[in-house]
Formats: C-alpha cells, sequence, structure tokens
C-alpha cells in the first residue's frame, strides 16, 4: 500500500471508530484509560528499546542536545505518562452534558448539549509522550484520534501506539479509536491535511514553522499557536516588591516555554525606581535585556532593542524592555506586537485592571499573577492539548472540554410552526 492509500484508510477507520467512541459509555473509556496506563508500566522495557533506536538514530543525525532530551523516554517519564492518564481518567466525562437550557414562550424546552467533535488529526515534533498525553485527552472527550509525531521519534511511537491498541481492544473499545501515522516520508503529513472528509479538526504542535506549514496546507480547520510573545505591563503605583517577582517568573523560572514573559513594558513613572533593581537581578540570572532608548537611561548595560525585538518570540534567557506614558500606550504595544497569548498587568488600581482586563485581546489575561499561569494543569483544567491563540473553536489552554463542541437539543410537546 502506497503513502496516500495508507493515509486515506487510516482517516476512514477512525471515522469508523469515532461513531463507536461517541456513544462510548464513561466508565469504559475510564476502565481503558487505566489499561493503558498499567499497560505502560509494564512494558517500560519495551518502551525504552524502541526509544534507543529513536536515539542512536537522532545522535547519528547530529540533533541538538534539548532535541535529544526531549525524545529521551526514562523510567520517569513512562511513570508521568502513566500518571497523566489516571489524571485524565479522573476529570470529568463532557460528554452528554448541559451546557445551557431555556424555555421559549410556546414551551420548548432547548439545551445545547456536549458532544465530541469526532476525528482529531493531531502533528507534533519530537515528545513522544505527546502521543499518550493527546490520546488520552481525546480519548476521555469521545473522539477518535490520528497521530502524527516527527520522524525522529518514529520507534516510539510505534511502540506506543500499539500498546495503547491492545489495552483498547482489552477493553471491548475500538482499536483504530488512537492511530499512529508511522512513516518517516512528509508526505504523509500532505496526504493527512486533505482528508476532510474523514477528520474533523488539525491540531498542530511544535516550532511556528509547522504551525505555518499546516495552516498554509490544510484543508480541515485547523487550531493554531504560532508563538508566545508575553508581556508583563508594571503601572504607574504597582507595588514594585510584587511587579518584581511577577516578572522574575514570568521570564526566569521556565524561559524556553510559550507562557513566559518577552517583553516587559513600565510606566514611566515608575521607571527610575523598578528598573535599575529589576535589571540588576535579571543580569544575575543570566537574562540579556534589550531596551528601548529612554530604558538604556536607567539600564546602562542593555542592549539597543530594534523594531524586529518587540514581536520576538525568544524562548531563552533575553527579555525586551520599554517604557511607556501610560497604560494606553501599553495597550497599544501588546495589540501592534503580541501574539494573543499571555498578557499581565501589575497594578493596585481597580478600575485599570479591570479596563486592562477588558481591553487587551489575548487567550489568557492576568492581574497582579505571573504568565506562566497560562497553563491547563495550573488553570484547573487538568492536562492540556495545547494553547489555542486562535478563536475558533477555542481560544487559550484545550483540556478535555475544549476538545467537545455542543449541539442544541429541543424537547417539544406537541408544538408545531405557525
Amino acid at each position: 500500500m502506497n503513502i496516500e492509500s495508507m493515509v486515506i484508510e487510516t482517516a476512514k477507520q477512525a471515522r469508523k471508530a469515532s461513531i463507536e467512541m461517541a456513544e462510548c459509555a464513561t466508565p469504559q473509556k475510564d476502565d481503558a484509560l487505566i489499561r493503558i496506563a498499567g499497560l505502560l508500566e509494564a512494558e517500560s522495557a519495551y518502551i525504552k528499546a524502541e526509544n534507543l533506536k529513536d536515539l542512536e538514530r537522532a545522535r547519528e543525525m547530529g540533533l541538538a542536545a534539548p532535541m535529544i532530551d526531549r525524545l529521551t523516554l526514562t523510567d520517569a517519564v513512562i511513570r508521568q505518562m502513566a500518571d497523566g492518564l489516571r489524571e485524565i481518567k479522573e476529570m470529568k466525562d463532557p460528554v452528554g452534558t448541559m451546557t445551557q437550557t431555556w424555555i421559549r414562550p410556546n414551551g420548548l424546552n432547548v439545551s445545547r448539549m456536549r458532544i465530541p467533535l469526532g476525528v482529531i488529526g493531531i502533528i507534533y515534533e519530537s515528545r513522544p509522550n505527546v502521543t499518550v498525553d493527546a490520546a488520552g485527552l481525546c480519548f476521555k472527550a469521545g473522539n477518535a484520534v490520528i497521530l502524527r509525531g516527527g520522524s525522529e521519534a518514529l520507534e516510539s511511537n510505534r511502540a506506543l501506539a500499539e500498546i495503547i491498541s491492545r489495552a483498547l481492544a482489552d477493553a471491548g473499545l475500538p482499536e483504530k479509536a488512537v492511530q499512529v501515522i508511522s512513516v518517516r516520508d512528509r508526505e504523509a503529513v500532505n496526504y493527512l491535511l486533505s482528508q476532510e472528509e474523514y477528520i474533523d479538526l488539525i491540531i498542530p504542535r511544535g516550532g511556528e514553522g509547522l504551525i505555518r506549514f499546516v495552516v498554509e496546507n490544510s484543508k480541515i480547520p485547523v487550531l493554531k499557536h504560532y508563538k508566545g510573545v508575553c508581556h508583563v505591563y508594571v503601572d504607574k503605583g504597582a507595588d514594585l516588591s510584587m511587579a518584581e517577582e511577577i516578572c522574575f517568573n514570568s521570564k526566569v523560572q521556565r524561559p524556553g516555554v510559550c507562557n513566559s514573559m518577552e517583553t516587559m513594558l513600565v510606566h514611566t513613572a515608575e521607571a527610575a525606581e523598578f528598573l535599575p533593581q529589576m535589571a540588576e537581578r535579571f543580569k544575575a540570572a543570566g537574562v540579556k535585556i534589550k531596551g528601548c532608548p529612554e530604558t538604556l537611561n536607567h539600564v546602562p548595560f542593555a542592549e539597543p532593542a530594534v523594531e524586529a525585538d518587540w514581536p520576538e518570540e525568544y524562548l531563552d534567557l533575553i527579555l525586551a524592555v520599554k517604557i511607556v506614558d501610560d497604560m494606553d500606550e501599553a495597550i497599544r504595544h501588546i495589540a501592534a506586537y503580541g501574539s494573543a497569548h499571555t498578557e499581565s498587568i501589575v497594578t493596585a488600581d481597580y478600575q485599570r485592571a479591570r479596563d486592562f482586563l477588558r481591553r487587551v485581546d489575548s487567550s489568557v489575561v492576568l492581574v497582579n499573577a505571573s504568565t506562566r499561569f497560562n497553563d491547563g494543569g495550573q488553570l484547573g483544567l487538568g492536562a492540556e492539548m495545547g494553547i489555542s491563540t486562535s478563536k475558533l473553536h477555542a481560544f487559550g489552554p484545550m483540556g478535555v472540554d475544549e476538545l467537545t463542541t455542543t449541539k442544541f437539543v429541543v424537547l417539544g410537546n406537541g408544538q408545531i410552526r405557525t
């Protein structure tokens, strides 16, 4: 079977499995999740042996150390994957729940019921643990899922998919509810993106280049997350000790993730007192500062910022800093250069806090808190599929609920339209 035929057959099987999954009861889904978790731990030696094949090939190809680190499946990582599935099992099943109910003047009872999306295609890079996390979340929400990981994780993903299929069969569920496209040829992605007859949604996870490729080539709706250009604005009259802790945590705790701060905006009234001390703390942590001309007056060791720095997602210990005249200028800067991901204001003014929340158009907007809280687990969603920066169909962290949609359910007692 050639690659195109293989992808089409995979999509057809997923569509058929999705019909069965939509009718699957919560206890049966939860039983399958527990079975997958147990089998992952029982088969850890097999998983690591297959993962070793990927690691050896990655080293031969000269992949960077961070990539190899993300690719590596240790006993601890396998336990984390299993524990993640057990956490998903404990989540409330959204399928069949009513989100709204109202009665019309003619007596019709109208409700909106949560239902699975159907078939979800996920295209991602490197981390094989995504195979398990994504499968578990999609599965809990009653969907079938097609996974296309990076070629560097091919053997690992094959092994994980085989284990998941075995557990599904043991639970009496369709094995094809979770499938992996297990070929290295990149043409498989193009064929996958053209299966709009069978696949309802594509979710890409990876770098900006991968996501733009998927968006430009897909015939299927795509949930986008290009990059995280996140801002913290330190307002006039803010508690500067609080602001220092929030800004430091937003940038330094994990600089290589999408919800870390990339630009710090400071009200001109607070710059002289706040910036020198804040900059010294950043410098001690290894952060390189790129500042506007006014910033350089307060932070002599900063480098001059250029236009390209403001929309940049550094994912590193590099920070752009701009002094602004007021909150309006801060909001205009965010609108011009942000990526609709995460923005925070540090303020003591209630009205400005409310205005910032209302006017800033990002997936998560915070008051007096670190940008690092834009995370499904931190916001109480449990595990997450990713963070969507597009508004259709979801905006922000995607948990189990966001892997469903709603249909209208109408109950009558003989009403007819006149």
